[in-house]
């Protein structure tokens, strides 16, 4: 499989409800390794030096009414507490450090780090076929092969549903000088969530730390909206092409980002165009974050836009046709999960033009939602709405 890595320089597996076992599970100890009751690999929360949480985050589910002001604060975080927006971090800072220390490595796999030539990840010399790392951008593995680490996220297992996501927010304003900016502004945030506000639907919104430490109003707009908010990397690199070190800056600087600005702390993330193999994966686990993929990929960031490609979006509005054709069918006996983008005016107006279509098609929801995550945060006091009648 050929992946491009440009989309990543401009600019996810499935975990199905289980039956409740009969009997209490309980911890078990492998190789000097206590697992999990679930016979997972444990997991823990990071530590934040330094955290000055805002004070107008609210990290409590709101029931309603929705603000739909079309105007929010531009003011960012301190900058200074951070690495520079859209940089790889540094793996010797003293936070990330700390981090590293609190990995247990013999639980992360000693997959190699991949290389790219000409901004293609390398799969020459890898055993496509075998997978022996289960690597998503090889053969969109979702079940590691490590037994200690659990399947992805990647579908919505009621049929019917259609599971609502957005990488790559929040959607930041353009300064007033740009060039782009009267076209891209209005449809900056709030723009989408006001509309998915009106439209009463719920998404699970994937957040890049750079773009949350420069537009922290966005981010607090979102959750207080109901969508549910998990990590996508501090500068959205490949993942795999990441040192381990790398892996722990990337995610460790974007959750502290997200609970800076909002509160709350994401036990889920998405890899940057799906790239996650199970060295990955275990870092990611180990750090408090289910990885999250998905099974219907939109390529709207690929329209022609600011940050975007050269895709004719006659090509994205036949993949929504086409998914909106097979539920009419009633062959899938499981619902979707849909990748889309708040990335520019392009991806924003095709979400807009095909959800109404869609909501007549599927039951709309938050794909994390759909796989009955209702606290996806370590903070436990915050619980979503179960839209089904169990919970997990």
């Amino acid at each position: 499989m050929q992946l491009s890595l440009i989309g990543a320089a401009i600019l996810a597996t499935g975990h199905f409800v289980l039956a409740a076992p009969t009997t209490a599970p309980t911890a078990t100890t492998t190789a000097n390794i206590t697992l999990t009751a679930e016979g997972y690999a444990p997991q823990f929360s990071p530590n934040f030096p330094n955290l000055n949480v805002s004070s107008e985050a609210n990290p409590v589910y709101n029931d309603g009414p929705l603000d739909l002001n079309t105007t929010l604060s531009k003011e960012t975080m301190d900058l200074s507490k951070y690495p520079d927006p859209w940089e790889s971090p540094d793996v010797k800072h003293s936070e990330v450090q700390a981090i590293v220390k609190m990995i247990n490595w013999d639980l992360v796999p000693k997959n190699k780090v991949r290389k790219t030539k000409k901004d293609d990840l390398v799969f020459k010399g890898y055993n496509e076929d075998e997978d022996p790392d289960c690597w998503w951008s090889a053969n969109m593995c979702v079940t590691p092969k490590v037994s200690y680490l659990p399947p992805d996220y990647y579908t919505c297992p009621t049929k019917g549903e259609w599971g609502l996501t957005y990488d790559d927010g929040p959607f930041n304003l353009r300064d007033d000088d740009d060039k782009d900016a009267a076209k891209e502004n209005p449809y900056a945030e709030p723009a989408l969530y006001n509309y998915l506000a009106k439209e009463d639907l719920k998404a699970t919104l994937f957040y890049i730390g750079s773009n949350v430490v420069t537009y922290p109003a966005a981010a607090r707009r979102a959750l207080a909206d109901g969508h549910t908010l998990c990590s996508h990397t501090w500068s959205h690199p490949a993942m795999t092409t990441q040192s381990n070190e790398k892996v722990v800056a990337e995610l460790y600087w974007s959750l502290k980002a997200i609970k800076e600005a909002t509160g709350v702390t994401p036990k889920c993330w998405r890899p940057p165009q799906g790239d996650v193999d199970d060295r990955v994966r275990s870092i990611a686990w180990q750090m408090g974050l289910h990885t999250v993929i998905w099974d219907k990929d939109t390529d709207d960031w690929d329209m022609p836009a600011p940050g975007g490609g050269n895709l004719a979006p006659s090509k994205v509005d036949a993949k929504f046709k086409k998914w909106i054709k097979e539920e009419q069918a009633g062959t899938s006996d499981h619902g979707v999960v849909v990748l889309e983008h708040e990335l520019n005016h392009a991806t924003v107006n095709m979400t807009m033009k095909w959800l109404p279509t869609v909501k007549e098609n599927f039951r709309v929801v938050s794909a994390m939602q759909c796989n009955n995550v209702l606290q996806p945060y370590w903070e436990t006091d915050f619980t979503y709405p179960s839209i089904h009648n169990t919970t997990a």
